[in-house]
């Protein structure tokens, strides 16, 4: 018969619901400042919108999402580089990211009971737990280096030309990296572009600090579980001696 031994974990429910309302919150606000930059550019060109002086140029603002019009006397930028919605998302990123954070790294730890930030909870439970969040956060860091590398990861040294069919025209590719994914193409004009947004990459290479962390959970409760279960278990007895009896 085997025993569960109930140790301790700590409280970390509330954590992961602020962290999903602020990325709601988050996915949200950009999908509206995403959509505040659509012909923003042209507004700007057209002289649709008004700034102060001369439009020098128009450039795109990976966070907040933004299209901001440079004039010789100011900046002016679509909703998502306002002070509210901008303000609202770098506080709900912030928010999220210091959340799931705490939770991923309370989660490598066993605390002794007796606080109400801690509660009763099995190894095997903790395995769980800790199994869900590597196997959500290592799927997102997944996604998006697929999204962002599929290229390099097709052929490194033809990345840029990869996906099209570009006959004599095909862009060469000068230098790549697996991790950022990133590389560097020079079209047949001499133009030079980087093959991904800098957000894009950049992106893929935080998400992979929270898989790693959540991986550093899954590896340490695996270690415990299985530490406990080979000092529970059944020590078998040793057999009786046969005496021969005349």
């Amino acid at each position: 018969m085997s025993i569960t031994r109930i140790h301790s974990g700590y409280r970390t429910d509330g954590l992961w619901t602020a962290a999903g309302i602020s990325f709601a919150v988050l996915a949200l606000g950009s999908a509206i400042a995403a959509f505040g930059m659509l012909e923003f550019d042209e507004q700007c060109m057209h002289g649709l919108v008004q700034g102060p002086g001369t439009l020098l140029r128009v450039r795109d603002q990976a966070f907040p999402p933004a299209t901001v019009c440079e004039f010789q006397g100011g900046d002016v930028a679509s909703v998502g580089g306002r002070a509210m919605l901008g303000t609202l998302l770098r506080v709900s990123l912030l928010v999220m990211v210091v959340c799931m954070f705490t939770a991923l790294l309370a989660e490598c730890f066993e605390p002794r009971p007796g606080s109400r930030l801690v509660a009763p909870t099995s190894r095997a439970e903790k395995l769980r737990r800790t199994g869900t969040a590597f196997a959500v956060t290592a799927s997102v860091f997944l996604l998006l280096y697929g999204t962002a590398g599929w290229k390099l990861l097709a052929g490194p040294s033809s990345a840029c030309s990869a996906g099209a069919d570009w006959g004599d025209q095909a862009p060469r590719t000068l230098e790549y990296s697996f991790f950022p994914p990133q590389a560097t193409c020079q079209f047949t004009s001499g133009l030079t572009e980087r093959l991904n947004p800098g957000f894009l990459s950049s992106l893929t290479a935080m998400s992979a600090a929270p898989a790693l962390l959540a991986g550093v959970g899954l590896t340490l409760a695996w270690w415990r579980l299985h530490r406990e279960r080979r000092e529970t278990a059944p020590v078998a007895a040793p057999a009786p001696e046969r005496t021969n009896t005349p």
